[in-house]
């Protein structure tokens, strides 16, 4: 890891890596697809829980993201490599659209479950504060001109926002809360039936494999636009 720390041993070695993960993602969510309007209805949900296919997939993603962006934030700010800045800025846009995409699934699939689109719940709130930690860190970014100081504050922001990570994680189990609790990893195993549980681990990791495919080809054009930057800012140096 700290030898890709090297932008250019990084961009070496992403350059094949990043299309077989687009190409992997692509194969996993046609199939993932297919097979989630293959499976029989709920008892109880009926064709409802097909949404369970896009949300559990883009909230654990969401999460994950968020994860990466934090690792990322702190490696800038401890060790101030560039790299790792231009990580923890990729993630955020990617990590706050799978959250965005969270939330509206879970609505829509709390509505006819639950009777309402919202509650104040423990998950739901602070799944909400997690997308609002993506805006703060994007705005922040933002606001600042001078990149330098927009890119350290940024980083306070992500690396307290990772208190929040524990709390989403955690929420069902700490607080009594309208959301299911956890489902897949348990103590005794999933309590997801067999018939759903293949194409929800395809989504799963057809998610998780975009993302990286996203984060890796987002931080390759930021490390090409500051490469850009570099040299423009050198050559008015030497007129």
């Amino acid at each position: 890891m700290f030898g890709l720390a090297n932008p250019d041993r990084f961009m070496r070695f992403t350059r094949p890596v990043t299309p077989v993960l687009w190409a992997l993602a692509a194969g996993l969510l046609l199939a993932g697809s297919w097979f989630s309007f293959t499976v029989p209805e709920d008892y109880q949900q009926g064709d409802t829980v097909r949404i369970m296919f896009i949300h559990v997939p883009a909230a654990t993603v969401g999460l994950m993201a968020y994860g990466a962006l934090g690792v990322s934030s702190f490696f800038a700010l401890v060790f101030r490599h560039p790299l790792a800045d231009a990580a923890a800025r990729a993630a955020a846009l990617p990590g706050a659209v799978l959250t965005a995409l969270a939330l509206v699934t879970g609505s829509l699939w709390g509505q006819p479950m639950w009777g309402t689109w919202w509650v104040w719940d423990a998950r739901l709130t602070s799944v909400l504060v997690l997308f609002l930690f993506y805006l703060g860190y994007m705005a922040l970014r933002a606001s600042i001109d001078d990149e330098q100081k927009a890119g350290r504050a940024a980083t306070v922001l992500g690396l307290v926002g990772l208190i929040n990570l524990p709390i989403v994680k955690f929420s069902v189990d700490w607080w009594n809360t309208l959301h299911q609790p956890a489902s897949l990893l348990r103590s005794g195993g999933t309590s997801v039936d067999p018939a759903y549980l293949t194409p929800l681990l395809m989504m799963m990791a057809g998610y998780g494999l975009l993302f990286g495919a996203i984060w890796l080809t987002s931080i390759r054009t930021e490390v090409r636009r500051r490469r850009v930057l570099s040299l423009r800012a050198r050559a008015a140096r030497l007129a």
